[in-house]
């Protein structure tokens, strides 16, 4: 046959291919089975992904017990602001860390989450042994942050995978491990610290033993159910899409803002009379009302939209957050702990539900949430220093308080704003 017999559609695609090399992964894209949203691998899937956050997010979520330690004990003398830095550095590096750890997920698969699992473990044996300022922003700052995002984001981008309609409310499940554990972790290290002989060193080599099971049931259950994504690293089409960028921008303002009650409720506590070790329960009750938080506005979300709930979340947050000076007996600070607990719990698991409706192909669920927490954990670095200042500077929490609330507020209005730019409208179900 000559060559100028080739067949013309062969030809066609040939074309297109070189016009648009992503052509070939879209198509695979339509070939997959859909996601199966129910079944024993895919729960497990969901399970192993919430014993991974339980480890990394619920430690992470008590730090506000390890920064009114920290100032009366090992970094006595040191501002707020300086011991907020901690555990700001180690919230935006585990939020950063995403734009390796998702794509690294969407090429190669869940293996990447086993050598983060042992450095995270080594980095919390380290952290027991720090005595200054700077081994405490080494070990607990940057090894602890970077291993927790190493780990959290191919959970979350492995859960994706498994679930479509209910997806949701399956990343609610999981993000709800960091719920449980930051009401074990923070009771936990309450106890140790201040009612036990143990110190500070056995307190949290005794925390990192208890995650060691977690790691391993984490490690043998998630598992991608796709095929490894072959394209570019990155995907700079995302930040052309106005849908993302606005869902990035509104993730921001929240995370700017809810860190606010997370460092500094049990400090605000102790301010207003309280002993330390129910102020240290403060956060494990926050904690514990955001699993409700977490798992019901996102079995809600499926129903009524996901940009619905993760908007009407922040805003909410942001009125409570707002409220928090006012709390000023033992009783209003648990009510109010309680609320706050209920309505932050959208926050975190409604964004990653929000920025999975952006990626054209499941193959791209870690790049996305990867990329845009990434660029929206700034928020994380930035909130608890600025807080941590406001509070060094007039000397109480009301200014913070506001500050942080209507940050919070504008984040939420900014994520129903986002609808402006999707088919279905302000007035949609999405």
């Amino acid at each position: 046959m000559a060559a100028n017999d080739t067949n013309p559609r062969l030809s066609a695609e040939v074309e297109a291919l070189a016009a648009n090399p992503n052509t070939v992964d879209e198509k695979e894209s339509q070939d997959f089975d859909p996601a199966p949203d129910r079944g024993l691998k895919a729960w497990l899937v969901a399970a192993g992904a919430s014993c991974t956050i339980f480890s990394t997010l619920g430690f992470a979520n008590s730090f506000g017990v390890l920064q009114e330690y920290y100032a009366a004990h090992q970094l006595r003398g040191e501002s707020a602001d300086r011991i907020a830095w901690i555990g700001s550095l180690s919230a935006f590096l585990q939020f950063a860390a995403g734009a390796i750890a998702g794509p690294l997920f969407d090429r190669f698969g869940a293996w990447v989450i086993r050598p983060a699992a042992i450095l995270y473990v080594f980095a919390l044996m380290m952290t027991s042994l720090c005595s200054k300022y700077w081994h405490f922003m080494v070990a607990q700052g940057v090894l602890v942050g970077i291993s927790t995002g190493m780990l959290q984001f191919p959970a979350m981008a492995a859960v994706s995978q498994y679930f479509d309609k209910k997806r949701a409310a399956a990343l609610g499940v999981a993000v709800a491990g960091s719920s449980v554990g930051g009401v074990i972790f923070p009771i936990a290290l309450s106890k140790m610290l201040n009612d036990s002989s143990l110190g500070f060193g056995w307190s949290l080599r005794i925390i990192a033993f208890i995650m060691l099971p977690m790691m391993a049931i984490s490690c043998l259950t998630v598992t991608a159910r796709l095929p490894p994504r072959t394209t570019t690293f990155f995907i700079g089409a995302a930040l052309k899409q106005p849908k993302f960028l606005l869902i990035v921008l509104a993730m921001f303002f929240l995370l700017l803002g809810m860190s606010t009650p997370l460092f500094f409720i049990p400090t605000y506590a102790v301010s207003r009379g309280i002993n330390a070790t129910l102020a240290s329960y403060l956060i494990a009750i926050i904690n514990g009302a955001s699993t409700f938080g977490r798992i019901i506005p996102g079995i809600l979300a499926d129903k009524f939209g996901r940009l619905n709930a993760f908007g009407i979340g922040g805003i909410t947050t942001g009125v409570i957050i707002c409220c928090m000076n006012e709390a000023e007996s033992a009783a209003a600070l648990v009510v109010y702990v309680v609320i706050f607990g209920f309505w932050s719990g959208t926050i975190i698991s409604g964004g990653s539900a929000a920025i999975t409706l952006c990626p054209r192909s499941p193959q791209e669920f870690g790049t996305y949430l990867g990329m845009g927490i990434a660029l929206c954990g700034c928020g994380v670095l930035i909130g608890p220093p600025v807080s941590g200042a406001l509070v060094d500077r007039y000397g109480g929490f009301l200014e913070v308080s506001i500050f942080s609330g209507v940050v919070c507020v504008a984040g939420g209005l900014v994520a129903l704003g986002s609808k402006l730019v999707t088919e279905e409208g302000i007035w949609g179900r999405v």
